[in-house]
């Protein structure tokens, strides 16, 4: 089963796991997961380090992906046209964008944020 991290989700998991809920920790932890975070989470977390808005340096990013033995998933043409049928339920354009992905991709999103659950046809795991 292919997961696919929030932004939010990853720092928690790096950073403070007990924040993350027992449901969701057991679908990560499961043996057979696939556990995915998107390119778009990597611009989101450079950008706010730049501007003072979170202190997760480079360095963190690279270690928390080989600890938690996460792969990459590209930003692709087809999820950004996936933006054009989604409706503006959530303002930020980084989970914007993951939401799309996740639709085109089809695969459940592990986040806390309950904006993500008004978006019909994506699957939360929280």
């Amino acid at each position: 089963m292919r997961l696919l991290l929030d932004t939010v989700t990853f720092i928690w998991a790096v950073y403070t796991p007990e924040r993350i809920s027992k449901k969701s920790m057991a679908a990560l932890q499961h043996n057979k997961a696939t556990r995915e975070l998107s390119t778009i989470s990597l611009a989101e977390i450079a950008i706010k380090q730049a501007k003072g808005k979170l202190q997760f340096k480079k360095d963190d990013v690279f270690l928390g992906i080989s600890d938690l033995k996460l792969r990459l998933l590209s930003y692709t043409a087809d999820h950004a046209f996936e933006l054009f049928e989604l409706p503006t339920h959530h303002g930020d354009p980084f989970d914007r964008q993951i939401i799309a992905q996740a639709l085109a991709e089809d695969i459940p999103i592990v986040t806390p944020d309950e904006k993500f659950q008004l978006y019909k046809g994506i699957k939360i795991i929280w």
